[in-house]
């Protein structure tokens, strides 16, 4: 079997590199002198390179994606501590004593717990009302409309 050969390229130089580049012009040599002329000025050497852009989602995707988020955990929404500080806050309005209530921790945990659910069916309920306006939006008077339609204690309709 005879041994293969490689192909050789024509040495005509700049006519030959012409012929092979993709556009009939001679590849462009860039050299460290023009490099530096089209360098913005306020680039320094040793900066660090931008990164791209920071990608852009349609409208809507990144909504849909935070409901699918929030659907599938179950833990608390509104943070622990400044939830406590307001039970306590509103407990030295009912007892303006001087000395502070005690709260065990699973108390103001089950408040908060009720609180939340509460809160999500207030704006399921809102929602649907946005929906029979025919809206997507929801405003002050779809909330207003879902708490007069729950009645005096909002309703259980969660239990």
């Amino acid at each position: 079997m005879p041994p293969k050969q490689a192909k050789q390229r024509p040495s005509g130089g700049a006519a030959a590199a012409a012929a092979a580049s993709p556009r009939g012009r001679p590849p462009a040599a860039v050299t460290a002198a023009a490099a530096r002329r089209n360098r913005p000025s306020d680039v320094q050497p040793g900066d660090p390179i931008p990164q791209g852009k920071k990608r852009r989602y349609r409208p809507g995707t990144l909504a849909l994606k935070e409901i699918r988020r929030y659907q599938s955990n179950t833990d608390l929404l509104m943070s622990k501590l400044p939830f406590a500080r307001l039970v306590r806050e509103i407990a030295l309005q009912f007892q303006p004593s001087r000395e502070e209530l005690r709260w065990q921790s699973q108390a103001i945990l089950a408040l908060q717990e009720s609180a939340e659910a509460f809160l999500v069916h207030l704006f399921e309920d809102t929602n649907l009302c946005a929906i029979h306006a025919k809206r997507v939006t929801i405003m002050q008077k779809d909330i207003q409309l879902a708490r007069r339609i729950r009645g005096v204690w909002g309703g259980a309709g969660w239990i």
